[in-house]
């Protein structure tokens, strides 16, 4: 997400102000539409041993749940509102590593008032760390990172109101953002970076990619610098990640818009024009004026240049001097994160969500076969796009995004892959965020972070928002994991059956579906899922990135947090809170799963140097007291 310190409002807060979406709905009858959803009166669709914590129980007001085991190592820990992580009694955590230190030993001392100078700040570890995966080669230990976007009054600490007075100060944003991959190491003091690793690498907003898929060598995709449109520099606003069964890295670039503005006139070609308004590019940006110093991100000399983000980005953790592909046929939106799951007959199924209020999730499956060792060139270029509808009846369909069926090219389905989707009816979702597959059952979830939208207004496509299955309180500040089954027991599947696995919400203060689902109480309430993971044993991870001021609909959530859930039984536990104003993001975990590495974004506080240092975003380290396995 887009920190207030970037630009002062969110991303999504900024889209709506630059294009504006019609009122349609009264927000006098917002409430009382959401209480009576008739979808949710009834009992609940069981799945198996574990069943929907959705019906009647949850509008009564009640939190019991149903007979369950407690998989669970760790006591709940209490609600934190101060500047520092807690993680519950028998863990403890450390510092692995934070925005500015070194990668190399050649790169420049961080400077905890001043921080960095341009020089040498593409040789130190990123800002905003979010999504991440570990990958053990060849007996080493690499993480690969994202660094989300910059914090610019933090990262410019001498320039007014963060803004770049000039090229350098630009140069040095772009520097900050983009990709980490380094190698670590654990030693009788704990885990560190290991510096001048050939496994280091920092991939910013300049680093040359390859363009692959469908909208490669189209004429929206050609720059006077890439006349061929098959190589653009820089991968942006770099959001969750994936992995690959191969052992490479997907970066998902998301908030791609805000860089972006224009010193002249903006570009009047239909298609382009339409594509800005559906995409939030707009004159101004976020703040970041690249445009001013940057030509490529001055849409008024290159109308062109916006094509070449919104994908996702394949890098190679095990060979820093590959260059990363931009796989286009997985289509162009504000890509939350990738998660992957293979098919009985070995085809890739890449589910996906556009983080936006009132977009769509989606679902890549391959053409040809994963063989273990063989040939991966196509998995991720050859295969056919699709788009989720949720029926009120708890079924769904996965849809073709064909030219055929949208009367699009394949290249234009790529490029504006949500206009795409609205000509298919896809079902606008409320902010689709980070993907899991459950390794222990054939299953998938989404975290629907909130949608004050919700049954107000439209999306930016003009697409009905009104209350739906998945998505069933209006206006809704709270979110809700929405959970899919695979007809068949096959990902593969174009049908499936769906229930919510949990409803944030605040049972304390509020009422009807806004108390929450029944596995949601006092002592775990939370708001605003976002980051989610797997572990071995088949525990959900839940991290949270929404209002942490512990006030009004919101008393009680304190920091925000990462929880465990079990998707048999349902509980919801506590595990680690961060410092306040954090978003609490990214999760991996050592190839013994001895450690657990958590990403701290955006501190609002001077975490975690203390007093008189600037506030770095921070990879952390968790581990038991006991060294046992933590996931």
């Amino acid at each position: 997400m887009i920190d207030q310190n970037t630009a002062e409002l969110s991303a999504d807060e900024w889209d709506e102000i630059n294009f504006p979406r019609p009122e349609t709905h009264d927000f006098d009858d917002v409430v009382e539409r959401a209480i009576s959803r008739r979808g949710f009166l009834g009992g609940a669709l069981a799945f198996g041993s574990g069943a929907a914590v959705m019906g009647a129980s949850m509008l009564k007001g009640t939190t019991a749940m149903a007979s369950q085991s407690d998989r669970f190592a760790f006591a709940q820990l209490p609600i934190q509102t101060d500047g520092t992580v807690h993680v519950p009694e028998g863990y403890n955590w450390d510092v692995l590593v934070r925005w500015g230190d070194p990668l190399f030993s050649d790169a420049p001392e961080f400077d905890p008032v001043n921080g960095h100078p341009t020089e040498g700040s593409d040789r130190v570890f990123g800002e905003n760390t979010d999504g991440m995966e570990l990958y053990h080669i060849d007996g080493h230990e690499v993480i690969a990172v994202n660094s989300e976007y910059a914090n610019r009054k933090t990262n410019l600490p001498n320039a007014e109101d963060g803004v770049p007075r000039d090229a350098d100060d630009v140069l040095l944003l772009q520097n900050l953002q983009g990709v980490t991959v380094f190698e670590l190491a654990e030693g009788p003091e704990g885990w560190s970076v290991v510096v001048d690793s050939p496994f280091n690498r920092r991939i910013t907003h300049n680093t040359p990619m390859t363009i692959d898929g469908p909208a490669a060598g189209h004429d929206l995709m050609k720059t006077a610098d890439d006349p061929s449109g098959t190589m653009s520099l820089g991968t942006m606003n770099n959001c969750g990640a994936g992995r690959t069964p191969w052992g490479t890295y997907l970066t998902c670039e998301e908030n791609f818009n805000g860089y972006f503005g224009a010193t002249g006139d903006m570009p009047t070609d239909e298609a382009t024009a339409a594509g800005y308004s559906r995409y939030g590019v707009g004159p101004d940006g976020w703040g970041y004026d690249y445009h001013k110093w940057d030509a490529r991100f001055d849409v008024s000399q290159n109308p062109n240049e916006p094509h070449r983000v919104g994908y996702i980005v394949e890098i190679d953790p095990s060979d820093a001097s590959s260059t990363p592909v931009k796989h286009t046929a997985l289509g162009r939106f504000k890509h939350e994160n990738a998660a992957y799951a293979l098919s009985p007959d070995g085809r890739l199924i890449i589910y996906m969500g556009d983080d936006e209020r009132g977009e769509f999730m989606y679902k890549w499956l391959s053409r040809d076969l994963y063989v273990p060792g063989g040939d991966t060139s196509t998995l991720l270029s050859e295969g056919q796009l699709y788009v989720a509808k949720f029926n009120d009846d708890m079924s769904g369909e996965w849809m073709a995004l064909t030219p055929a069926a949208t009367g699009m090219s394949e290249a234009e389905i790529a490029i504006f892959t949500r206009t795409a989707a609205s000509k298919l009816g896809a079902t606008t979702m409320d902010r689709p965020e980070w993907v899991a597959v459950n390794p222990r059952a054939v299953e998938g979830y989404c975290c629907l972070t909130n949608n004050k939208n919700r049954g107000v207004a439209p999306n930016a496509g003009g697409d009905d928002t009104s209350a739906n299955g998945p998505n069933p309180r209006d206006a809704n500040n709270f979110g809700q994991i929405v959970r899919w089954r695979p007809s068949g027991n096959n990902h593969a599947s174009n049908t499936f059956e769906w229930d919510l696995y949990v409803m944030a919400g605040n049972p304390t203060n509020q009422e009807g579906l806004y108390k929450g689902s029944s596995n949601v109480n006092e002592g775990n309430m939370f708001n605003s899922p976002d980051g989610m993971m797997f572990d071995s044993a088949g525990i959900m991870w839940i991290q949270t990135d929404g209002d942490d001021g512990n006030e009004g609909e919101f008393e009680g959530m304190g920091n925000n947090q990462m929880l465990a859930g079990d998707p048999v039984t349902g509980e919801i536990r506590r595990f680690l809170t961060g410092p306040n104003g954090s978003e609490v993001t990214g999760l991996t975990w050592s190839t013994d799963r001895r450690t657990m590495f958590v990403g701290i974004q955006h501190p609002g506080s001077p975490f975690p140097d203390g007093e008189g240092s600037l506030p770095r975003s921070a990879i952390v380290t968790v581990k038991r007291d006991d060294n046992n396995l933590v996931g």
